[in-house]
């Protein structure tokens, strides 16, 4: 396997393909097949981000995919800023159609028009829905699994409120719920309030999550978007006030993609493969059973597998023949499972089991009936231990530079001085290829600007995927 600091990209592409997570060899480009266990992975993220969402009084539905293009012209800000990316439908058979269709590149053209059926008083608000479907963009630029493609996995959410005070509340309320997501997922990030002209088409402002991937680039990994009145008011989604007045509701929407399984897999990941935390981990724990003519090692095995799936834990036994417990350890080590348990002739004798933490492979022995609490504990951490890597690694690689020259030898995040205007960001992405994330919206300082020296604040550059 490539060896993942000096040469990521490669390390990767290749982790994916020998852990079984995708197959990009579908015919179509950028469209992969997602295979059992990278599936189970996502379904797993899929699962905390229900979790926190439907705690918070959520509701799930599903649209269709097929957007008419009368639809999509409504919001003419909205389609201009996904024009260039739609996959247009334009028979059914052999017919022609009379309504061109859309794949949803997004969900606001659909999901408004009905925003507008449903939202009719005071009392039918805050509406907050999502869904959790694929998205499609015709990307043009280099495919990369889960990272950049046209078939994305997408949980968006969607709100509306009888008050910007009130959406305002929203989006600090998604700021929890993303913490509680990369929590689990053991995820760093920065928050930046991303450029006028890089926020999302018809949003007052857009919050973006941006992590780091080893060999220094961003990804951005969720965005959370304050919309105002800009939609309602296309869409006519307005609602009946105490006074017998109308007035057009305020609106939200947050997203999350795949990406989130490419900076588990980024982050986490070493030169023996995966990592994967506890929370994502498609099998948190596997027993391998080293063989034995003396003793009954598979029973014995299986006893301890039950009293795990008891306990609520992802567990398997590797019982397969005519491979050696040290193949089957490399195997799942490469998988990026958390936890394995050793157990063959002295333990079965001793009523133990062996114990191996898959990120720095320490081995714990415990009693047969201490095994479900020692894998509690050891999984938490697993998660602490990743969790602090990845803060470590974050931490880093931000830097602070005074002098525009400085970014020649940079790599990472960079924070500097940043006047917002347009044309100094571009003369730092045209001679240094970094791109600008935006400000924190917690930063205040004010900074003279390293491009022109006019006063501003600190902004954050990074090349990016």
């Amino acid at each position: 396997m490539e060896n993942k600091k000096s040469n990521f990209s490669e390390w990767y592409n290749e982790v994916i393909e020998i852990s079984g997570l995708s197959d990009k060899r579908y015919p179509i480009k950028g469209m992969n097949v997602w295979m059992p266990y990278g599936l189970k992975a996502m379904q797993n993220i899929d699962r905390t981000i229900r979790e926190s969402v439907d705690s918070r009084n959520f509701q799930e539905v599903q649209f269709p995919v097929l957007i008419t293009r009368d639809q999509l012209s409504v919001e003419f800000e909205h389609v201009k800023g996904f024009e260039k990316e739609v996959f247009w439908v334009t028979r059914g058979g052999m017919e022609p159609l009379e309504v061109e269709m859309a794949l949803r590149p997004t969900s606001e053209a659909a999901m408004y028009g009905m925003f507008s059926l449903w939202v009719r008083s005071h009392a039918d608000l805050p509406l907050r829905l999502y869904q959790i479907v694929n998205v499609y963009r015709y990307e043009t630029k280099h495919t990369r699994s889960f990272i950049r493609i046209r078939e994305i996995h997408f949980f968006e959410a969607h709100t509306a409120h009888d008050s910007y005070e009130d959406s305002e509340r929203q989006m600090r309320q998604y700021m929890d719920i993303w913490g509680e997501i990369s929590s689990r997922l053991c995820l760093p990030f920065e928050v930046h309030q991303r450029p006028d002209w890089d926020k999302f088409p018809g949003a007052k402002y857009t919050l973006a999550f941006d992590t780091l991937l080893p060999g220094g680039r961003s990804l951005q990994i969720g965005t959370i978007h304050q919309y105002g009145t800009n939609f309602s008011k296309t869409y006519d989604i307005k609602y009946l006030k105490d006074d017998g007045g109308h007035e057009y509701a305020n609106q939200t929407t947050f997203g999350l993609s795949e990406r989130l399984l490419a900076a588990v897999i980024g982050i986490h990941g070493d030169d023996h493969g995966l990592i994967f935390p506890p929370d994502v981990a498609p099998t948190q724990v596997v027993i391998v059973p080293i063989p034995s003519k003396k003793v009954d090692v598979d029973s014995f095995a299986k006893e301890v597998q039950q009293k795990l799936l008891s306990q609520g834990f992802r567990c398997t036994t590797d019982d397969r023949e005519n491979y050696t417990p040290g193949f089957k350890y490399n195997d799942w080590e490469m998988r990026g499972v958390p936890m394995r348990i050793e157990i063959g002739e002295r333990e079965v004798t001793s009523g133990t089991a062996v114990l191996v933490s898959r990120h720095d492979r320490k081995k714990t022995k415990a009693p047969i009936e201490d095994v479900a609490a020692w894998t509690s504990t050891i999984l938490q951490g697993i998660k602490d231990a990743l969790t602090d890597k990845a803060n470590k690694y974050f931490r880093e690689n931000m830097h602070h530079i005074c002098n525009l020259d400085d970014l020649a030898k940079t790599e990472g995040f960079v924070i500097a001085g940043w006047c917002g205007e347009r044309e100094c960001a571009e003369k730092i992405e045209e001679r240094y290829e970094f791109g600008t994330l935006g400000i924190s919206p917690d930063d205040s300082e004010e900074k003279s600007c390293i491009v022109c020296g006019k006063p501003g604040r600190n902004g954050t550059f990074s090349r990016s995927y």
